[in-house]
């Protein structure tokens, strides 16, 4: 049989072949040395500088970190003594031993070092089903991190990490590895190692701590800042306590009773050191510090921190809080915070936590970064909305009548002014600065609920997450919120629709000088004493959220002495003399929270009155105006003492016009000359679109019941006779202007 030839092999030639032979090496080739010099990289990357383990048995005298104020006051020095006793294992209480292990590593005395499956299944668990972020880091692991390498959470730093840990564990023995990491680790402020932090908390020595206080500081070594009990979230620690204690009984280290009975029990903490300003505003600022920089940097780095705190203001707000709220003794309220921003630029000036950090009761719990309800200081987003999407204007007529509103399988929400009265046709100009419930329900009703959340989480409130949680006393406070949110979405309406974040931070310099991060904007001015003028062109950078026509628009009306008059008077609180202050009170129906927010172009002032522990205040705090309206008066007062009167800058998109003063509509004789108009004249500010064209008529034929004078009801047809009266209507009804009104009103429903 004859033999195939290579050119009748299926595929081609036998020079194609070669020719496919010869690319296949090359590739192979090329793969292989990239693959290579790959490797050889990330092992360069990896075992470049890999310090030893064996510097795990010596100590770094550790550099001083300074926080400063803006113009280099020293705020608060992160200090470690160099001089920190360390302990020997055996001087360590068992159960703080077997505390540590159970939170932190469960098999520590079983694995090599590291703990592939334990420790990442553990962590997926606790992530999970109860919410807890977890690392699958195990106790040596934390150990290098912490004294070997840097926080930054890269892959090449997890290899080292890695690497190290199963070195170290081939070095010292498993008790040796437990009391270098005891004796190093940070839990909080300035304690670093266990003896340190029992000093610092608890003012005794390891060895005499007790199971609650042992388990308490246990739990501190995985967010130390965070957890610590001496930090912005005090109820974090306890918190963290019985996570402690839950995993001890699970690892059978103690029982439920055993449990139970620790956390029964009243943990003393030591005084706190005083050598700290601006304590709130320094542990806010220390937490974002370690957020970015890790735990040992702040802590041992040597770093210098420049802040945006003004401390001359931070102290005499400080004051004036402290001697209000000694004065509001009898009303129930036990503290108060406040926080000051300049708008323009996001800079936090000063930051109030509470009337005294070091104070007992919780002292050192931060207001301002906490949940509360805002009661109706929250209005202003919602009727922002309405201007937004031209649903309304200032002069928008609302019937603030009694009203309930019925949603389909829900119990229906009949709202009350907070006065208990009732104030009939009365445009959204009067209805937001009097601060008139009923109106601002409606107000919500028409723009919907969902789409004013959505409209908040861009003003920057960040707690409104599921709509479904809420309903219309949403514009009433029904919804928690932070102050440093309520900054934000305040100064969105002094920076002309534009939301500015709000910082912190103006430089940070290593210990060498070296500049980490540093704050520019073109708007920035060291001294906030010097007079601020509000530039024609001001240009702040961030998102835009609403028009500066509607920007305007809130804060005119905010601004009108005269729109709030009705409510609270020619000369209240909220009035700065010589000074035009945009500013709106808000006070929850059970008087457990109590707000007075203000701002000028150029600076923001909130504040809150009420109890730590949410008890509620009497009841004669009716509104915003008769608790933190003094404070704010105060501080707001202080703050502008120096300045210029400075008005929110007209937009080219809004213009004045004169508008009948009880419909909104427009006068019904269109000739500018003529004298009578015949209606009663305001001037109001619109966007140039919206200007009322339909012209007041007030007259109408509706049906009146015979008996009683009264505007008869959609579905009453006996007793009624057609009449003409004068009628005014909002965009849910119509009110009977000329009506019998004998305090009497039947209550309308609102189906939605």
């Amino acid at each position: 049989m004859e033999q195939e030839s290579p050119e009748k092999i299926p595929g081609g030639s036998k020079k194609t072949i070669s020719s496919f032979a010869l690319f296949k090496k090359k590739y192979l080739l090329v793969t292989g040395l990239f693959i290579l010099l790959l490797f050889l990289y990330l092992a360069f990357a990896v075992f470049n500088d890999l310090p030893s383990p064996t510097k795990l048995a010596s100590y770094e005298i550790p550099q001083t970190s300074k926080i400063l104020d803006r113009n280099g006051e020293l705020l608060y020095e992160i200090y470690t003594d160099q001089n920190r006793t360390l302990v020997k294992l055996s001087d360590v209480p068992i159960y703080l031993r077997q505390a540590t292990i159970s939170i932190e590593d469960k098999d520590f005395y079983h694995h090599q070092g590291v703990n592939p499956i334990g420790g990442i299944l553990r962590a997926i668990k606790e992530t999970v089903f109860h919410q807890q972020l977890q690392g699958g880091s195990t106790i040596t692991q934390q150990l290098v991190k912490t004294a070997l390498l840097t926080p930054q959470r890269t892959l090449t730093r997890k290899i080292r990490e890695i690497i190290l840990a199963f070195w170290t564990e081939k070095i010292y023995k498993k008790d040796t590895i437990l009391e270098m990491y005891l004796n190093q680790v940070p839990y909080g402020g300035t304690a670093w190692g266990i003896e340190a932090a029992a000093e610092t908390y608890f003012g005794k020595h390891v060895k005499n701590l007790t199971l609650s206080e042992a388990t308490l500081l246990a739990g501190l070594p995985a967010a130390p800042t965070i957890y610590s009990p001496f930090g912005a979230h005090p109820d974090l620690a306890v918190q963290r306590q019985t996570e402690v204690l839950t995993r001890m009984v699970e690892d059978g280290y103690i029982t439920q009773d055993q449990k139970k009975q620790t956390l029964n029990e009243k943990l003393n903490f030591r005084q706190q050191k005083s050598n700290i300003k601006a304590p709130h505003f320094v542990m806010y600022v220390k937490e974002q510090l370690v957020n970015k920089y890790g735990e040992k940097l702040v802590e041992q780095g040597g770093l210098k921190v420049t802040t945006t705190l003004d401390w001359k203001l931070q102290e005499s707000a400080q004051d004036i809080i402290a001697s209000e709220v000694a004065k509001l003794k009898d009303l129930k309220v036990g503290n108060a915070a406040s926080l000051v921003t300049r708008p323009p630029t996001g800079e936090i000036l000063a930051m109030i936590g509470s009337k005294d950090y070091f104070a007992t009761d919780s002292g050192n719990f931060n207001v301002t970064t906490s949940l509360r309800q805002p009661g109706s200081s929250i209005k202003p987003l919602n009727y922002a909305v309405g201007l937004e999407t031209k649903k309304v204007t200032p002069a928008t007529l609302f019937i603030d009548t009694p009203t309930c509103f019925g949603v389909s399988g829900q119990k229906s929400y009949c709202p009350v002014n907070y006065d208990g009265k009732f104030h009939g046709p009365t445009q959204l100009r009067f209805a937001l600065g009097n601060s008139f419930n009923i109106p601002a329900v409606k107000m919500m009703a028409f723009n919907g609920v969902e789409t004013v959340i959505a409209s908040a989480s861009a003003f920057g409130i960040s707690s409104f997450k599921d709509p479904s949680r809420y309903g219309l006393s949403l514009t009433l406070g029904g919804g928690e919120v932070s102050m440093v949110d309520m900054g934000k979405a305040f100064g969105v309406f002094a920076n002309g629709g534009i939301r500015r974040d709000l910082s912190t931070i103006l430089k940070v310099e290593d210990k060498n000088g070296k500049v980490l991060e540093e704050f520019k904007d073109p708007n920035f001015v060291k001294n906030i004493s010097d007079q601020l003028n509000y530039p024609s062109t001001l240009l702040i950078s961030g998102p835009r959220v609403i028009s500066d026509e509607t920007a305007f628009l809130i804060s005119h009306i905010l601004l009108d002495n005269n729109a709030r008059t009705a409510a609270f008077g020619e000369s209240s609180f909220l009035v700065i003399p010589n000074h035009a202050v945009s500013v709106k009170t808000g006070t929850t129906d059970d008087k457990r929270d109590n707000w007075t927010l203000g701002f000028t172009p150029n600076f923001l002032v909130a504040v809150w009155v009420g109890n730590n522990d949410n008890t509620p205040m009497n009841p004669y705090l009716t509104s915003g105006v008769t608790g933190a309206a003094p404070i704010w008066n105060k501080i707001t007062a202080y703050l502008l003492k120096n300045q210029p009167d400075v008005w929110p800058k007209q937009p080219v998109g809004v213009v004045g016009a004169q508008i009948c003063s009880l419909s909104g509509k427009a006068p019904p004789n269109p000739d500018p000359n003529a004298q009578d108009k015949g209606c009663g004249l305001r001037y109001e500010y619109f966007r140039k679109d919206t200007i009322p064209k339909d012209p007041e008529v007030l007259k109408q034929t509706i049906p009146v019941d015979k008996n009683t004078h009264k505007m008869a009801s959609p579905d009453q047809k006996d007793n009624v006779e057609m009449k003409e009266q004068q009628v005014v209507s909002d965009m849910f009804g119509s009110y009977c202007l000329d009506c019998s009104h004998d305090g009497g009103d039947s209550i309308t429903t609102i189906k939605l």
